[in-house]
């Protein structure tokens, strides 16, 4: 990437990690789009937790180094085709996957990384379908029914997105678990039918659940940044039962005993679709929902920042006990 002046033609925003909880605004020049590329003028970005474990500089160094730029739940506008590209057109409304550094005004990608949406639906509302697949798809793997008990912990943004497909899949018992009472408002209002307030982060969900599930969950979907929420999972399982773990990719303080996931004989999967074709499947599937009012991503944006303050977009999402759940940067503003 090439840094330029402000004033120089030709030359857009682009936010910075320059270190941990530290984010700058510099000028780059415009990406031009190759053979089989498209550019997107982006408008929406999605402050996601995997932005905000970088923020907190608690990303392995496998993963991100500084400086860094960071955003891929993208809203956008496709404005320029490359040589090659078929289908798409200029004027198109996406959304994004598998894009990173969209904390910017512009993108280039190919069309395998976007999925059109209909011009009648909301832009301000596009940018959460890009967690669809992964949710699907670890839905799909738990394989639900009128006999399954479930426990999603932690009700942030996709969280209450989970506890809305779930639902779908009519399980016995539905509980989730978080820090705030709106999120649980909203679970409930989502279809869960058991809501459990956690007191601090550091507080063992089975002590939250208290006597209420002895024999524990058939299935347990962690929605946790932090890797200690898969001890929890272990936990919270019940004898042969699945842990599908959509979060806790950050790091572990937390010995894990491998011997209690041997003794329950517990299954854990991951939720990323194995196979490009499924995610596209995922994707299709996640905007459909989406369009037939069966998935809100509406009411869980809470907070609207210009890319220009920035830094305040991820203090609210870096706080735990704060009101935000989705906070969108506004990269037009």
């Amino acid at each position: 990437m090439n840094f330029v002046r402000g004033n120089q033609p030709g030359a857009q925003r682009v936010a910075i990690l320059d270190e941990p909880r530290r984010l700058s605004l510099r000028y780059a020049e415009i990406p031009e789009p190759g053979d089989g590329e498209i550019r997107i003028k982006i408008k929406w970005v999605g402050v996601c937790g995997s932005d905000v474990e970088a923020y907190r500089g608690t990303r392995r160094p496998e993963f991100i180094s500084f400086p860094a730029r960071l955003g891929h739940e993208v809203a956008g506008v496709i404005d320029k085709l490359g040589p090659n590209v078929e289908g798409l057109a200029e004027g198109d409304r996406v959304t994004c996957r598998y894009v990173w550094g969209a904390f910017a005004e512009y993108i280039v990608c190919r069309p395998f990384n976007v999925k059109v949406v209909p011009s009648r639906f909301p832009m301000v509302d596009t940018s959460l379908i890009e967690i669809l697949p992964g949710v699907l798809h670890a839905v799909e793997i738990a394989r639900i029914n009128q006999r399954t008990s479930v426990l999603i912990t932690g009700q942030g943004v996709s969280g209450l997105i989970l506890t809305q497909v779930v639902r779908l899949h009519s399980p016995k018992v539905l509980a989730v678990t978080d820090l705030n009472d709106q999120n649980l408002q909203l679970a409930r209002k989502y279809g869960a039918t058991h809501t459990f307030k956690v007191p601090t982060t550091d507080t063992p969900t089975r002590e939250v659940l208290g006597a209420a599930f002895p024999e524990g969950f058939d299935v347990v979907i962690p929605c946790l940044l932090e890797g200690d929420g898969m001890v929890d999972a272990i936990d919270c399982a019940a004898f042969a039962g699945k842990i599908v773990m959509y979060g806790c990719i950050g790091v572990c303080n937390t010995p894990v005993d491998f011997l209690k996931v041997h003794r329950k004989r517990l299954d854990i999967f991951s939720t990323e679709p194995k196979r490009d074709i499924d995610m596209r499947r995922f994707y299709e599937e996640g905007i459909r929902l989406v369009l037939d009012g069966l998935v809100n991503t509406a009411e869980i944006v809470t907070h609207k920042v210009p890319l220009s303050r920035i830094n305040e977009a991820f203090a609210l999402r870096d706080d735990a006990h704060s009101e935000a759940i989705h906070v969108l940067v506004d990269c037009e503003a």
